[in-house]
């Protein structure tokens, strides 16, 4: 055998046993699942380091943007805990019941505008662009709570911010699902979740800086609080809108290769790929609505979102620990974000427990720092559960989120207005225990039931329209337990 046939036998060897490693990830009898000629050409070892490098070009281009527009989104929104210690009620002349109100007609609007604005990211052609602009909005927004002058106009504020932060969480989570597989979606959720926990933990210290300005050019701080975060807002809405991909199809910064090998990835767990023309708006609304897995994922994230809400009230609760105003702040801050993905529910469920049985200022500040880590540790895997529980079609998933969310987020509508009897908050305190072991119970009773469907499916039974698609059961599609 001459040199140029021992050449050509050699690289029909290697194409052989090319194909022959990336044979498990073919599907022939679905078009949309096969690989590509060049990645297809690949060995297993060069597929793997395409695919890391992809994904992480891709993490680098969506998370720090989505984290840090959460970190905003929550200071906006939560800004208002750290202003009443600034005398925001002395300065407003508000009530105890109107501050209420002001903190919980928020949820009001946030919570109706939800689902409508997710059928819209649904079908639009690039939802990223559709968020940025949602922030440079509710920037404007919390920068103009700065005039109000009485309850009238802070409480017209607080509504409109919720309008247009509705846009915000379930856009996020529906927007990181187009670009990441189930497996990658609970990591990132977690990541992009951090947001909340670092802007709690980081708000107060901020809000001691702004607050230094009170008086400077004839503006009380907690006026300047809002002007001044509000324009931050805006400023990184119009970077991010500049930063963050449209769509998996075409993502500037990745070779071609790197681009098919997201979207193959993407297909072969989720069994298809996204199609926003696969149903109108409408219909994908009513698929949401009519599986009960919806409402079973629903139940378990509103018990937490109960259990939570102690959040909202938080800079206050820490108040009744007797400390001056700067201390009281920086104590907020304090390390509970380091549990906010490592302690469960449970753990959740003994802090309020200690919080109902001590007045101990120990006792209660370590209490404090479990409650938000505990609830929202359990938060994120809902969350990312939901997504990779109701994924097919695109369009119901997007509802779905919606749905979940906003249904979940009513109590902190009538949550604020148990917090009383202050220092004990015997009632608040209560209710949140219990709600957390609801919670625990909940995603039992969803454990129960996701693992009957999967045993149908193992079967060949067909789940109907609340069960996979067509393409999800072709190629192997099971729910994650």
């Amino acid at each position: 055998m001459d040199t140029e046939d021992q050449k050509s036998l050699e690289t029909r060897q290697e194409f052989v046993e090319n194909e022959e490693a990336s044979a498990h990830r073919k599907l022939p009898e679905l078009a949309e699942l096969d690989m590509s000629a060049e990645l297809a050409a690949l060995s297993e070892e060069e597929y793997e380091k395409l695919k890391k490098s992809a994904i992480w070009k891709l993490d680098l281009r969506i998370m720090p943007p989505v984290v840090l527009m959460y970190i905003l989104n929550y200071l906006d929104r939560q800004n208002i805990a750290s202003a009443k210690l600034a005398n925001l009620v002395e300065d407003l002349n508000l009530s105890s019941v109107q501050y209420q109100t002001c903190v919980s007609l928020l949820f009001v609007g946030y919570i109706t505008m939800q689902i409508p604005s997710n059928m819209i990211a649904s079908k639009i052609k690039n939802p990223g662009a559709y968020i940025c602009i949602a922030m440079g909005v509710w920037g404007v927004i919390c920068s103009c709570t700065a005039a109000a002058q009485n309850f009238s106009g802070l409480v017209v504020a607080r509504f409109f911010l919720g309008v247009v932060e509705a846009v915000f969480f379930p856009g996020v989570i529906f927007y990181i699902s187009l670009f990441y597989t189930r497996q990658q979606m609970a990591l990132r959720t977690a990541i992009f979740y951090s947001g909340s926990q670092l802007g709690n933990a980081i708000g107060p210290l901020i809000a001691i800086g702004i607050l230094q300005l009170g008086g400077k050019q004839g503006i009380s701080g907690w006026r300047w609080l809002y002007i001044i975060e509000g324009v931050v807002t805006i400023f990184f809405a119009i970077i991010f809108a500049l930063i963050l991909p449209g769509s998996l199809q075409n993502i500037r910064g990745m070779s071609k290769l790197e681009n098919e090998a997201l979207l193959y990835n993407y297909a072969i767990d989720i069994g298809q790929q996204d199609h926003k023309d696969e149903a109108s708006a409408t219909k994908g609304f009513m698929l949401a609505a009519r599986d009960p897995k919806t409402w079973m994922l629903t139940a378990i994230l509103w018990a937490t979102y109960v259990a939570a809400a102690v959040v909202n009230w938080f800079p206050s609760l820490v108040d009744t620990l007797g400390y001056s105003r700067n201390t009281t702040y920086g104590l907020t801050a304090t390390k509970e974000r380091f549990f906010h993905v490592t302690i469960p529910l449970a753990v959740a469920v003994v802090a309020y427990i200690i919080a109902v049985a001590s007045l101990n200022t120990g006792a209660r500040y370590f209490a404090m720092m479990l409650m938000p880590g505990g609830c929202y540790s359990a938060t994120i895997v809902i969350l990312s559960w939901a997504t990779g529980t109701l994924s097919q079609p695109s369009i119901k998933r997007a509802s779905a989120i919606a749905i979940i969310n906003a249904v979940s987020n009513t109590p902190n509508i009538w949550t604020s207005y148990l917090y009383f009897g202050a220092p004990r908050y015997l009632a608040a305190f209560l209710l949140n225990m219990a709600m957390a072991a609801l919670a625990i119970a909940f995603a039992f009773l969803l454990y129960i039931y996701l693992r009957r469907q999967n045993a149908k499916l193992d079967r060949g039974q067909d789940l109907g329209k609340n069960g996979p698609t067509a393409a999800q059961q072709a190629a192997g599609f099971r729910y994650i337990l």
